[in-house]
């Protein structure tokens, strides 16, 4: 058998009837670049966010970059946050002139450790970005609070946390703002690149929102330096689409990382996801940890199951930042994870036989494994 780690053709087929409707309506009104059906999906993610302003744009790199600048962060200020996540949430830092500090994370939920936070706030941190990893997300009280007795930011990176929620209430909803990937792989994918700043703040949203439109308060004023980054508007007809049935895809992951842990437990050498009492993980990956992870991957990919790794390199080692000559051992937690961590196959459409074929071969290739 095989099983992709993601098929997005899957979830496609079941909803293109609506999908074509809504990108033929963007072209028969030529509403291509921002225009009503990105401001209809703003309104929209906004409220299932619970909160009050979306400004969407380019990516969520963008998000990210354009948050930050909103925000007032400038050259020589810092800005805190975690050394195992995708590179974006360094870049944007970086992107501003600003220079990342990155704290480690907790072994049991791979989110920012609160308790490492003071130690790292300087005169000069101007913003704090827990990332909410793999569809879970960070501990957010120890963080807000630490954050408002020194007066700093928190800008939340929801980039893979698409409806999951912390203590009732969800990603996007918790921080000053929030940024969200609409990459196509995600929990919420557009059918391009897309991204989306989240806010309870009106004036940040439309900081935003000029930035975002080369700076500009109306047509060709610009009272500030902007870029181009606006959201496209056939991703806005097809995120509003697609959000209608995201509670559902989301109950589905987490049907399957259930499934996950009833078959896998037990197994040798394995330690499945922790779901952390505070959250409800939406499982944008399901990342098992083994100590033979490259092993296992291979085994399995003979087995026709294809796998991921996220992230192999933890940021602070990147040759991007070498500069920083920040060593190994620095971040030992988050250089666990990379050294570790494989993701599973893991998309609503998995069925159960997949999943049992999943399991079934990974504790093959456990056992094989520890009789060697």
């Amino acid at each position: 058998m095989k099983v992709p780690f993601l098929n997005l053709k899957a979830q496609y087929d079941v909803i293109a009837e609506e999908v074509q409707r809504s990108i033929a309506e963007v072209l028969s009104k030529c509403a291509f670049s921002g225009g009503p059906y990105v401001e209809a999906f703003e309104e929209e993610f906004a409220v299932f966010c619970g909160s009050k302003f979306a400004a969407g744009v380019g990516s969520g790199t963008d998000a990210l970059w354009l948050a930050l600048l909103g925000l007032g962060v400038q050259p020589g200020d810092e800005v805190i946050t975690v050394p195992n996540s995708f590179i974006a949430t360094a870049e944007a830092i970086s992107l501003c002139g600003a220079r990342p500090v990155f704290v480690d994370v907790k072994e049991d939920s791979f989110t920012m450790d609160p308790e490492l936070l003071p130690q790292a706030i300087t005169k000069r941190t101007k913003v704090i970005i827990p990332v909410h990893l793999y569809g879970q997300t960070a501990d957010m009280d120890p963080i807000l609070s630490i954050a408002e007795r020194h007066g700093i930011a928190v800008l939340e990176d929801a980039c893979q946390a698409h409806g999951a929620e912390y203590k009732g209430r969800r990603a996007g909803g918790l921080g000053h703002a929030a940024c969200f990937s609409f990459y196509p792989g995600k929990n919420l994918g557009a059918y391009g690149e897309a991204g989306c700043v989240v806010t309870k703040d009106e004036e940040l949203a439309n900081k935003i929102k000029m930035l975002r439109d080369h700076g500009q308060s109306r047509k060709y004023y610009h009272d500030v330096i902007g870029i181009n980054g606006r959201m496209d508007g056939i991703q806005g007809a097809v995120l509003s689409v697609k959000l209608k049935y995201l509670d559902s895809w989301n109950k589905q992951r987490r049907a399957n990382a259930m499934l996950y842990r009833e078959k896998l437990a037990g197994v040798a050498g394995l330690k499945v996801p922790k779901e952390m009492e505070y959250a409800r993980h939406v499982y944008h990956v399901f990342a098992v940890r083994s100590q033979r992870r490259e092993m296992m991957r291979s085994s399995l990919q003979q087995s026709g199951i294809d796998c991921g790794v996220h992230y192999p390199v933890p940021i602070h080692l990147q040759e991007a930042y070498a500069s920083r000559e920040e060593q190994a051992g620095k971040f030992p937690v988050a250089e666990l994870c990379a050294r570790e961590l494989l993701s599973l196959p893991m998309f609503p459409e998995l069925t159960g036989k997949e999943v049992d074929y999943i399991c079934q071969e990974v504790e093959r290739h456990s056992n094989v494994r520890d009789k060697a």
